[in-house]
């Protein structure tokens, strides 16, 4: 069960507290789509917050599309884009797949009942499985230009993962971008996934969102660390650094010292590393860098920092997710 913690007397707002702390549940999946998010009043018990400012932060959450009311019902997590696998997969080998040759006659069985014949049903399967072949050729990351870090890193995860070119476009840019395509298939986070979907719509492209890595064990070691620590954070994206910023401040208050820098700042990144007793990074590549950085700096230093290296940043759901939708596996 995700909990929610905030710091009344934090000069960061209740309500950005809590609006960071489920839009980074959502976007970790520990909200999956369709999950009903807790009731004002299960929310006000946890948190102490009143019941009026948790409704405004609902209502800020379904204005940015991330959750939607359902009346007599609650809130609940809403799907974005593509994802899920909700279009039919296709296979004529009936006794090799006998669980998609049944999928297949129930859509088939759907499809008549609408009054599409024979016909025009197979020309719809065939559609769908050359629109699925030619959006594969062409993988586009998008995320805005002042956190292209987090596209970066979804990018260089991504070309690992699928063993595919995978290019990174800034947000601004997807428009254009899309307009000359034929065909693609956008990738981005739940942070970005609204705006990806409204200059995808209009060229016919669909958006897949990822899923990142939900932290969880490097949310345990805060709660871990001991009081007025130091704690450095280094990553590609200023977003990152901002969330977890925010996040980690609803955990631990003002009970921790916490200095970041984006991995090309290098005086950000050595003051880090002569301050901070712990460093998490958000990728090996990252923590390389802070190494090399701690190296420069070992004759100034008393005692080396921690560093703690981030899992992957993109959640393997999301990986096993997208080599399905784009017939890698």
């Amino acid at each position: 069960m995700v909990r929610f913690h905030i710091q009344p007397d934090s000069e960061i707002p209740a309500s950005t507290q809590l609006y960071n702390q489920i839009r980074f549940a959502i976007a970790s999946r520990q909200f999956p789509p369709g999950h009903r998010l807790p009731s004002t009043r299960q929310l006000a018990m946890q948190t102490g917050l009143h019941r009026n400012t948790i409704s405004r932060v609902y209502r800020q959450l379904e204005e940015d599309g991330v959750v939607e009311s359902q009346a007599g019902s609650g809130i609940y997590v809403r799907a974005q884009g593509d994802e899920g696998g909700t279009r039919p997969s296709q296979s004529v080998l009936s006794q090799k797949y006998p669980d998609a040759h049944a999928l297949v006659k129930q859509t088939l069985d759907q499809l008549l009942k609408q009054g599409c014949s024979l016909t025009e049903s197979r020309e719809l399967f065939l559609a769908e499985v050359d629109w699925r072949l030619r959006c594969s050729a062409r993988v586009l990351v998008t995320a805005p230009a002042y956190d292209i870090g987090a596209g970066e890193l979804i990018t260089q995860e991504l070309e690992q993962a699928l063993q595919i070119p995978v290019q990174l476009v800034p947000l601004e840019e997807l428009g254009p971008v899309l307009a000359q395509t034929r065909s693609a298939t956008v990738v981005t986070t739940r942070y970005f996934i609204s705006e990806a979907e409204a200059l995808a719509g209009p060229n016919a492209v669909r958006v897949i969102p990822v899923d990142i890595y939900d932290y969880a064990q490097e949310a345990q070691l805060v709660l871990e660390l001991p009081n007025n620590a130091c704690l450095g954070l280094v990553s590609l994206s200023p977003g990152i650094l901002r969330a977890a910023e925010v996040i980690i401040h609803s955990l631990r208050g003002d009970d921790l010292l916490v200095i970041t820098a984006q991995v090309n700042d290098p005086y950000r990144l050595n003051a880090v590393v002569r301050r901070a007793q712990t460093i998490i990074c958000d990728r090996e590549a990252t923590a390389t860098q802070v190494r090399a950085a701690i190296q420069a700096s070992r004759d100034e230093l008393i005692r080396s920092p921690q560093i703690v290296v981030a899992q992957s940043y993109v959640g393997s759901h999301s990986i096993s997710l997208l080599k399905r939708e784009l017939g890698l596996t």
